[in-house]
């Protein structure tokens, strides 16, 4: 239904009025779009040959047939939505409803993909595992799902977590330390998951009793924790490296009958206690969050902690149990770099994943749902590029290394548009008088 204002020289069209800011953020994403569709069709240009997937692993019970298709088609029709769906959001967005044209985004979003896996697996000699891109995906994201849910907590609260890569360095250090002395993965796991309370707890003592900066609190934080898990690997770990630096594994853990489900068995249905847990916390957080009154106070103190403590809700009690319980989730995805990957520790292992963490938080919009799936995002870009590699696509290796980051600051600057944090997050409270 259109409603129109008439005035004294014009007459404005409610129904197509747009701020300034949407109606910039309706171009920058229509605009990106419309390139990665050009860049589609610069690549249709030299794609040649068919594109082969395999559906199965090597190793895998059930060995479902390879799908051949060939490579320019697709990269072709990647090329036309992409540009089909950029000009409708240049042209006409502004009278489509929010929901259409994040639908469009998602679309163009995942052809995008398919024609650049069309483009770059065409006329390769082996076929691109798909099994293995959606388990890897799963590995990598698990971490990274554990840490968004820990900043949800946090920032829900009120308190800005940048210190999440220190988090995960404490706790894949302590994990990797004590399974290695004790050969044993649960006492690693209650290791890893004190190491990053106890780093919480440095971040809340110095943010909500000291007032300091949070922004600088949690950067400060994470120099700390790669000096002091560095210099103790230094001079502890390295020279006892058989003794102290060998760490159980974990071991994958079939769902009975599940697994043997062909292709989504192995790829679901075969995983490690972490990723079953970081499935289990997103539930569990968006409960917390959505559907007790715990979480109902959390989202009061990180909105307006002024009204929450007129009703007398301790707004440093609950931020503090916010962001002890987020060093939790933390402390199980840090561990999942040592005793979940490689069974060993080395110096700043995380490479920037709890940033990385970060960005999927706000991406996700604060929100425990949106916020795994953008992480399940960047681990689907990081084993693409990682399997890309060992195929000998004609992608530049150095390109490949640097994709997922690429991938995570497209999407932040262009696909998510302007997101509002918990109106009190990173301000400091104090109670009047």
């Amino acid at each position: 239904m259109s409603t129109t204002v008439a005035g004294a020289d014009e007459v404005i069209d409610l129904a197509v009025t747009e701020s300034a800011a949407a109606r910039r953020q309706r171009w920058s994403t229509g605009g990106l779009i419309t390139a990665l569709g050009v860049v589609m069709a610069v690549l249709a240009t030299s794609t040649q040959g068919e594109a082969r997937f395999a559906l199965s692993g090597y190793f895998d019970a059930v060995q479902l047939p390879e799908v051949s298709v060939p490579g320019l088609p697709i990269v072709i029709a990647a090329a036309v939505v992409c540009l089909v769906a950029g000009a409708v959001l240049l042209v006409i967005g502004a009278r489509l409803p929010g929901w259409v044209k994040g639908l469009i985004g998602a679309v163009a979003g995942l052809f995008v993909v398919v024609g650049f896996l069309g483009w770059a697996v065409a006329g390769r000699d082996l076929p691109f595992q798909l099994s293995g891109q959606f388990a890897g995906t799963l590995a990598v994201a698990t971490p990274l799902v554990l840490g968004a849910m820990c900043g949800v907590l946090c920032e829900r609260s009120g308190v800005v977590n940048v210190a999440i890569e220190g988090q995960f360095l404490m706790a894949a250090f302590a994990a990797s330390l004590i399974g290695s002395i004790t050969q044993s993965i649960p006492l690693a796991l209650l290791a890893a998951v004190i190491a990053s309370v106890l780093t919480s707890g440095l971040l809340a003592a110095f943010a909500m009793k000291f007032l300091v900066n949070q922004v600088v609190l949690g950067v400060v934080i994470n120099l700390l924790a790669s000096g002091i898990t560095g210099f103790l690997f230094d001079q502890l770990v390295a020279p006892r490296a058989g003794d102290l630096n060998s760490a159980p594994l974990l071991q994958p853990i079939s769902i009975p009958l599940l697994h043997r489900i062909p292709f989504l068995g192995p790829v679901l249905f075969e995983q490690t206690i972490l990723a079953y847990l970081a499935g289990i916390a997103v539930v569990v957080v968006w409960w917390l969050i959505f559907g007790t009154g715990w979480g109902l106070k959390v989202r009061a103190v990180g909105e307006h902690p002024e009204a929450a403590d007129t009703v007398g809700i301790n707004v440093l009690a609950m931020r503090w149990q916010a962001v002890l319980l987020g060093g939790v989730f933390a402390g199980l995805g840090g561990a999942m770099f040592t005793i979940g990957q490689t069974g060993a520790f080395i110096k700043d292992i995380t490479v920037g994943s709890g940033f990385i963490a970060l960005a999927a938080l706000i991406m996700g919009r604060w929100h425990p749902g949106w916020a795994a799936l953008m992480a399940v995002f960047f681990g689907f870009v990081t084993q693409l590029a990682q399997q890309l590699q060992s195929l000998s696509t004609p992608v530049p290796s150095q390109f490949l290394l640097i994709l997922p980051y690429i991938a995570t600051i497209i999407a932040v600057a262009g696909l998510i548009g302007r997101v509002r944090a918990p109106a009190a997050d990173g301000v400091p409270y104090q109670k009047a008088g």
